[in-house]
């Protein structure tokens, strides 16, 4: 492998928090040995700038196993080299914000809408004009002014233990909050953003009284303090701690596959008024892109039916594209009415969110 190979070879793998700097040393030495001279290079942006056919690189949360046979396909077919950072969402704008007009990301992906709304807001993404997208992207799961696009959805939705709680027990979210569930409801934790998201939305369609009203509710329901992911919580009310709980569509999934007969099942609130509420994973191209065209035809075949099925997929989610069906083990799952709130409310919303949990002492 040639030298500038390997700098590739390196770069298409996953860089976690604080490599960096090992990454700054490695491309130095490469490009030290390529030059017969001393390189003060310590990032990324010591890799030359491409045009629209080169190279594409993508700062993503979506983890390297839900994207990495994307972007591999993409270069299969179009000969364009995707390469790629995993962070959290959070250090990730941080570092576009820090980067600056030097960065050489060309994209963001991310999950949930209120961390796509937070790079918004922070200016780190440019508006995308693309009858592709607007075309194949639900307009209530994009950015009003075209500055992210969701590329799969989930919904956060109720599941409950098939051995202890029958589905007509069960009707909307409000319910949640009320007396028959006294002890028997698990949440995770308020301090994660699904469930800012979730209570955003709320407060969007319900007003934020009755919000509030439903999360003191909620508190007073809960049968052990709040969890800090989606399969502690399953775990437990399959152990029986509580028998109802809100989790993300695809932990679910994922539990399934490893357990077929466990004893839950997803339940679809709300389907006589606003229906379920969904999020998204979805990306924006940066601010300052080096290659912006390169980027924005990767996002609009990320968003194609030729994408879709595999992208929703790979984490048993549902695509946002209305012409392509989720999987067969999404599809059992069964149909429900999804609440059409634009996304945009999910972070627009989220400050009022997290107050608004504070005061409930949703914790």
């Amino acid at each position: 492998m040639t030298q500038h190979g390997t700098v590739l070879s390196f770069l298409n793998a996953p860089l976690k928090a604080g490599t960096f700097l090992k990454l700054g040393l490695v491309i130095g030495a490469l490009l030290t040995a390529a030059c017969g001279k001393e390189s003060s290079s310590s990032e990324v942006a010591a890799v030359p700038k491409q045009d629209a056919g080169g190279i594409i690189t993508v700062y993503s949360e979506r983890k390297e196993h839900l994207i990495k046979p994307m972007f591999d396909a993409y270069t299969q077919k179009t000969g364009v080299q995707v390469r790629y950072i995993t962070d959290k969402a959070g250090p990730l704008i941080s570092r576009l914000q820090s980067e600056g007009a030097s960065t050489q990301a060309d994209m963001l992906v991310t999950v949930d809408a209120g961390n796509l709304w937070q790079a918004a807001e922070q200016g780190v993404l440019r508006a995308v004009e693309s009858p592709i997208l607007e075309a194949n992207v639900p307009a209530n799961l994009q950015d009003e002014n075209n500055l992210w696009f969701g590329l799969s959805q989930r919904a956060r939705t109720i599941i409950y233990a098939t051995d202890r709680v029958k589905p007509s027990e069960l009707s909307t979210y409000e319910a949640l909050a009320d007396s028959q569930w006294k002890g028997r409801l698990c949440l995770r934790t308020s301090k994660k953003v699904y469930n800012q998201s979730l209570v955003a939305t709320l407060i969007a369609t319900q007003g934020e009284a009755k919000t509030e009203e439903i999360i003191k509710g909620w508190v007073a329901n809960l049968a052990t303090a709040p969890y800090s992911n989606d399969t502690s919580l399953m775990e437990d009310i399959v152990a029986g701690r509580c028998d109802v709980g809100i989790v993300n569509t695809y932990y679910f999934g994922r539990m399934q596959k490893q357990t077929p007969d466990v004893k839950l099942a997803l339940f679809w609130p709300n389907q006589s008024d606003r229906g379920v509420h969904v999020n998204i994973s979805g990306a924006g191209i940066t601010q300052h892109a080096k290659n912006p065209e390169g980027a924005q035809k990767l996002l609009e075949w990320l968003s194609s039916p030729e994408a879709q099925y595999t992208f929703a997929e790979l984490n048993q989610e549902y695509p946002v594209h209305t012409g392509v069906k989720p999987s067969a083990q999404v599809l059992s799952w069964g149909e429900f009415k999804a609440d059409q709130v634009n996304m945009s409310s999910a972070g627009r919303l989220q400050a009022a969110a997290v107050k608004l949990m504070d005061r409930a002492g949703y914790r």
